[in-house]
């Protein structure tokens, strides 16, 4: 088993008024050869976004894309016709496959947004573009909110990674029996502490921290505040 803390001071930064970012892989204008991705995880974007902020028109091809909001309401439209307003608990996924256009905006002139976006390699290229999003409630523990096979009444990628939502008051704890060769945990807010293994050393996370870990066991998950992070259970060794 090996783990690599990437820390939230140490992402990349971009800044253009309406938008502030921080970015764990590299991104637009933002490189680092040592940060490329992990296994089919390619970008994952910390964005908050002013009032009436927001990304106008622009495509994408060949990624799986998932939108999880932290606060504020997301706007989005694209060019199968979809249009909505996401807030805090619903999951966006849009796969990109042959081509597919959109616009993400700030939903409110006045509060900010704050959102996560993941590109996630597909398996497959060229496939026909889909949309869909779902509500997610509050809940303690794992949540299992995107996987290849919609198990669990999760959202269905083209990639062989289940992605968990984890929430965790002060003090709570659960227990990650991953699948997969790889993890990857993206902590949001809070504090956490994670055990890949019986026995191992503890890892330690802030807000906006990320670890990878390979060949983890049983991981256990404990709370040193409350806590909101995104869990990537990866089939492939990263």
């Amino acid at each position: 088993m090996n783990y690599r803390v990437r820390t939230s001071e140490d992402r990349g930064r971009a800044e253009f008024g309406w938008l502030s970012s921080r970015h764990t892989f590299s991104f637009g204008g933002y490189h680092d050869p040592e940060h490329m991705g992990f296994g089919p995880l390619r970008v994952i974007n910390e964005d908050h976004v002013t009032g009436g902020g927001g990304f106008g028109e622009h495509g994408h091809a060949n990624m799986e894309i998932l939108s999880y909001v932290v606060t504020g309401h997301l706007a989005h439209r694209d060019s199968l016709g979809n249009a909505s307003s996401l807030g805090h608990g619903d999951i966006q996924l849009m796969s990109a496959g042959s081509g597919i256009r959109h616009s993400e905006f700030n939903g409110s002139d006045h509060a900010g947004l704050h959102f996560l976006q993941v590109w996630l390699r597909p398996q497959s290229s060229g496939t026909q573009p889909r949309y869909a999003e779902s509500k997610f409630e509050n809940s303690p523990g794992l949540r299992l909110i995107v996987s290849p096979t919609g198990r669990l009444g999760s959202l269905v990628a083209d990639c062989d990674v289940d992605v968990f939502r984890l929430q965790l008051e002060t003090g709570a704890s659960d227990t990650l029996s991953p699948r997969g060769a790889s993890v990857w945990v993206q902590l949001i807010s809070g504090g956490l502490t994670l055990t890949p293994r019986p026995g191992a050393p503890a890892i330690t996370l802030s807000a906006g921290d990320g670890v990878a870990i390979t060949g983890a066991g049983a991981t256990a998950l404990a709370a040193t505040a409350d806590v909101e992070a995104l869990v990537f259970d990866i089939a492939q060794a990263a």
